[in-house]
């Protein structure tokens, strides 16, 4: 018989640091009222949102459980990520174990002698079957360490004390504990805290201001904020990046030395925005499969290119609604995206909806072949809100938007049926408020991978799309290298390319060309074999001699023209008014 565990049971986690500089984190846990002969704890093996599974299991050591009088109780571990305790109803046990955190990242924990993060799938186990129970959080922070940072709310006047009211919100809300930089603003009726960790060269008061504006023109959107309180956790490094949303906080990477710059600073604030959406996109408004979470497998869903690519598209709507940059910079961006998307084989390959239920196979373990395979559910995403969104203001002739779309499926299926939405669902809300079709778009552009028409829906707003590109007539092999060793390697083969008809393949090292030897000393921002292309034309047959496995091997290839695009958005000259409205409802331009 399984132990079970009541309303009134508690349980309670000690957190310390007794070897910080070795990246451990000390966990001791207490649970009362047991009633059975065995408790099963098990821990997380992913994170939400992260949609990986990680195993986090691994990083565990020194696994023991107490009866209340320190007698040690029989445990071991009978799967991967499941300890079984011998309770024999004991009615209260003490479990201690230690976590290894050396993995910097937003969605992993990290701790050295100046701070530790926690990502609390990685550190807190929970009972079998028991995700709705409450417990309590208290953090014994190291020696120095003054500050703790997280979305949990207080346990009272204790001190450093949190209450979690279920597993969901604890795993939902990560710790930044050590001597952080915090500051503070008001914005939407909410109160925000940005803890900073690693320095860098922000402005306090115009991250402030920028960071407020997001906030008020994101809330507008759904008319309501559904916090009273948000915390922003920062994370300056000599490089850094990337972002992980929870349900009243978020977790951001950035580079210390970039927020002086105009472009560094909207790097950063783009981040802000994709995060502060999730609070409604995602955490709230989610697809069906996205909660309540099995912590203990995958979560399929075909919907990520909702979840993730429309919130993609949104950072950029708020920041140029927010005033932090123009509506040029705005529709450049697009295209930017439009380039990235359609140069990629993998998007004639990959509908957007199969990448999205791939998620936990592909999207964060990316091989050579990837890009011949696979396209991103953030990017292609992104243009199907595009798209979605000018066909909606086109066919209500301005009277709604994707917005509109967005809040009538967050009071629809958040507020009111308190659920996630199904594929069908949200289909439906989007001909439902456009008041046509959708037949076409979804089989054509997310089901399937014909080439999106862009010009179709971009002519809706007064703009075209146009490829420089079209009428050039330059030779291409194909293969992308790089100098490792002195050695010249073949990184990346296209797919239908010369260099993948011919047969060269990834981790080739190219010796000559045409027997012209390869000069292995020049700039590695630039390529030897690209410039040896770019004096070829096309149809021409070159000879490649490659060096694979120690073997020598002569490869024949015949270039072709480069299908490469290099898109532009520009805005028509003769725009009539029914355009001009369009791009003044799409871009809130008054």
């Amino acid at each position: 018989m399984t132990t079970s565990i009541s309303a009134q049971n508690k349980i309670n986690y000690e957190i310390s640091f007794s070897e910080p500089q070795a990246h451990y984190v000390d966990v001791e846990m207490e649970i009362s009222g047991l009633k059975g002969e065995f408790l099963d704890l098990k821990m997380p093996v992913w994170t939400p949102g992260s949609y990986l599974i990680r195993e986090y299991s691994k990083n565990v050591e020194s696994f023991q459980a107490f009866n209340k009088t320190g007698l040690s109780l029989n445990a071991q571990k009978v799967n991967k990520n499941t300890w079984r305790i011998a309770s024999q109803n004991h009615g209260s046990i003490k479990i201690s174990y230690r976590v290894y955190a050396f993995e910097l990242s937003v969605r992993t924990s990290f701790v050295d002698e100046s701070h530790a993060f926690l990502s609390p799938a990685g550190i807190f186990m929970y009972p079998e079957g028991q995700l709705n129970s409450a417990s309590t959080i208290t953090i014994k922070p190291y020696k120095n360490w003054t500050k703790i940072s997280t979305g949990l709310e207080m346990a009272g006047s204790k001190a450093n004390t949190f209450n979690a009211p279920d597993f969901d919100v604890l795993y939902d809300s990560p710790f930044e504990i050590g001597n952080q930089d915090i500051f503070e603003f008001d914005a939407a009726g909410v109160k925000h805290e940005v803890a900073m960790y690693g320095g860098g060269n922000y402005d306090k008061d115009i991250l402030k201001r920028d960071m407020a504006k997001i906030v008020v023109e994101q809330t507008k959107t759904f008319g309501v904020n559904p916090n009273k309180r948000y915390v922003f956790i920062v994370h300056n490094f000599n490089s850094g990046g990337g972002g992980l949303e929870h349900l009243n906080s978020t977790v951001l990477g950035a580079s210390r030395n970039s927020y002086a710059t105009e472009a560094g600073r909207l790097r950063f604030l783009g981040l802000v925005s994709h995060e502060y959406f999730h609070l409604w996109n995602v955490k709230r408004l989610r697809p069906i499969a996205l909660g309540p979470f099995n912590y203990n497998e995958e979560n399929y869903t075909s919907n990520l290119w909702i979840a993730e690519g429309f919130t993609n598209y949104y950072q950029g709507i708020y920041t140029k609604r927010a005033g932090l940059q123009s509506p040029e910079s705005f529709i450049m961006n697009l295209a930017n995206t439009i380039n990235q998307v359609e140069n990629q084989p993998g998007n004639r390959v990959d509908p957007v909806s199969q990448s999205s239920f791939d998620a936990w196979i592909k999207q964060y373990r990316p091989n050579e072949n990837s890009t011949n395979s696979t396209i991103s559910y953030y990017t292609k995403g992104s243009l199907i809100a595009l798209i979605m969104d000018l066909e909606i203001i086109h066919s209500t002739a301005g009277k709604s938007g994707l917005d509109e779309v967005m809040k009538a499926m967050y009071d629809e299926y958040f507020v009111k049926k308190a659920r996630g939405y199904t594929d069908a669902e949200f289909k439906a809300m989007v001909e439902k408020i456009a008041g046509k079709s959708f037949d076409s778009m979804y089989a054509d552009y997310i089901h399937g991978v014909k080439t999106i028409d862009y010009n179709t829906y971009l002519n809706y707003a007064g703009l075209a799309l146009i490829d420089d590109a079209a009428s050039a007539n330059d030779a291409y092999l194909g293969a992308a290298t790089t100098l490792k060793d002195g050695k010249i390697i073949i990184s990346k083969v296209s797919r239908e390319s010369p260099a993948w008809v011919g047969g060269l393949n990834v981790n080739d090292e190219i010796l000559s060309m045409n027997d012209q030897q390869i000069n292995t000393n020049s700039d590695p921002r630039s390529s030897e074999v690209d410039k040896f292309i770019a004096n070829k034309r096309v149809g021409d047959q070159i000879k490649v001699l490659v060096n694979r496995d120690s073997q020598l091997l002569n490869i024949d290839v015949v270039l072709v023209r480069n299908p490469n695009h290099k898109f532009r958005i520009v805005a028509l000259e003769t725009a009539t008014p029914a355009q001009v409205a369009v791009m003044k409802r799409w871009l809130k331009i008054n």
